[in-house]
């Protein structure tokens, strides 16, 4: 413990001092360096519980965000080198619909995958705290989409944004800065629709987005079985996930979001954990269809969503299209909600479009509402203590920044679960598919062109956590 105490202290009189450097030329990064709101330290109760979990403090976290259940979870490695659930928050406003965000001032906020580098954290967020989501990504950027100052923020305010509490968002801020002082280079964060249960895949059969779920469906069960970072990589406008070398190959598959698929391979013990769980998931969701299970309407023209915990306690309070939740019944019985709840806060009312243009209903990206997106101050810092930081030890920089009750859930067959420490021979190539699959746009989200199964063909899509090309600019 003294001696992980002694290398931070290094890390952080480094920092300072490229503080001081720096404040020649920009006068802002003494204010970064010296910044309370940043520097706050991770709660007792919090480390108390990474120690009864196995966790080091400074270990690698990984973020998961579900838009209908309106919660974010925190996952960290523990010393087997496999993630579990530290923390779920539950969230205190998103705007928009479900579905991925398809361009600049639709209100949406950003579904799939994307990865947090030092550099895309912002100390200075007129937000109280905030980091860039990274969006677009290689792949939004193969689909033509638009987008910046996609944040996780605090203000409980949210116009495409993820917002939290300040208090909220000053404890998962000071876990990601913990984890990069621990060495990891960039943090995945995963947002879904929703948790890609049987249940919500078969309630939401009908959405034009379904085609996109099932796509990082793949990444999602991918994680479930294996409880490792997937690795994530884009090919043919698609995500593939966990991709390796063939065992022929001289050299690493080289993967381009516009073009076709290199010969890749999935690690057996991957492949084959992933499709039983999809099989059985499969078979539950026919299961479900079968007993009736309601269709969930499509977006009536609500904007966004909000935690029971939250709607509960302010006027006139609504959850919006956040219905449901494992954890939300849990939230409600707390004494207090988790933060302050800024008086300014507006929960999510519809419609916020006229009724022959709900905000939800349309396909065409030209039928968008041209609201304004504005994720963070335009006034704050593109560059601040972590970029800093990021550049002195080598780091690259990264990416830019429902409705029907339910029926009671029901519990899917337990996938195998992987131990990720072995790879077992790999498999051959997998074909590529024939046509790539597109994503037409909703005002709200983006519907993928459905290959033959609805599924992505081939393999899981996915990235190097770091290698994501856009990087966070505070210029819309």
């Amino acid at each position: 413990m003294m001696h992980r105490s002694l290398v931070r202290a290094l890390v952080t009189s480094v920092a300072l001092a490229a503080g001081l450097v720096l404040a020649g030329c920009n006068s802002d990064e003494m204010t970064l360096a010296t910044n309370a709101k940043a520097n706050q330290p991770v709660p007792p109760r919090l480390v108390a519980d990474m120690a009864e979990k196995d966790m080091d403090l400074q270990s690698p976290i990984l973020v998961r965000l579900f838009k209908q259940e309106a919660e974010l979870e925190v996952w960290k490695q523990n010393r087997s080198g496999r993630f579990d659930l530290l923390k779920t928050y539950p969230i205190c406003r998103w705007s928009g619909d479900l579905g991925p965000k398809v361009r600049e001032g639709d209100r949406q906020a950003p579904e799939g995958f994307y990865s947090i580098t030092p550099a895309q954290m912002n100390p200075q967020s007129a937000y109280y705290l905030s980091f860039n989501t990274g969006y677009p990504n290689a792949y939004d950027k193969a689909l033509g989409h638009t987008g910046s100052e996609l944040m996780v923020h605090g203000d409980c305010s949210s116009r495409g944004c993820y917002a939290m509490t300040d208090e909220q968002i000053a404890e998962i801020y000071s876990l990601g800065r913990e984890s990069f002082f621990g060495g990891q280079r960039a943090f995945q964060f995963q947002a879904y629709p929703f948790r890609m249960t049987p249940l919500n895949m078969a309630k939401h059969r009908n959405n034009p987005n379904m085609p996109f779920w099932k796509m990082i469906k793949e990444g999602y069960d991918h994680f479930d079985v294996t409880r490792q970072e997937p690795k994530v990589d884009f090919c043919e406008k698609k995500y593939v996930f966990d991709a390796a070398k063939a065992p022929d190959a001289k050299k690493d598959p080289v993967f381009n979001a516009a073009a076709k698929c290199p010969v890749y391979v999935i690690p057996d013990e991957v492949a084959d954990a992933v499709r039983e769980k999809q099989q059985a998931d499969q078979v539950e969701i026919a299961k479900l269809i079968e007993k009736g299970t309601p269709v969930a309407r499509i977006n009536s023209g609500i904007d966004g969503g909000m935690n029971r915990v939250f709607a509960a306690r302010i006027p006139d309070g609504n959850t919006g299209l956040s219905d449901g939740g494992g954890a939300q019944g849990l939230s409600l019985a707390m004494s207090r909600a988790p933060g302050t709840i800024p008086a300014t806060v507006n929960p999510p009312h519809g419609p916020v479009t006229s009724p022959e243009e709900p905000l939800a209903a349309s396909i065409g990206p030209s039928q968008a509402p041209a609201t304004r997106v504005a994720s963070a101050a335009p006034n704050e810092p593109s560059e601040g203590l972590f970029s800093i930081l990021a550049r002195k030890v080598g780091l690259t920089s990264g990416a830019a920044e429902a409705t029907a009750s339910a029926p009671p859930p029901v519990v899917p067959a337990k996938p195998k679960v992987v131990e990720a420490k072995r790879r077992p021979p790999l498999k051959p190539a997998i074909p590529a598919p024939a046509a790539p699959a597109e994503t037409a746009a909703s005002d709200t989200a983006a519907a993928a062109a459905p290959t033959k199964d609805g599924l992505v063909a081939g393999a899981q899509p996915i990235v190097q956590a770091n290698s994501f090309e856009s990087r966070f600019s505070a210029v819309k």
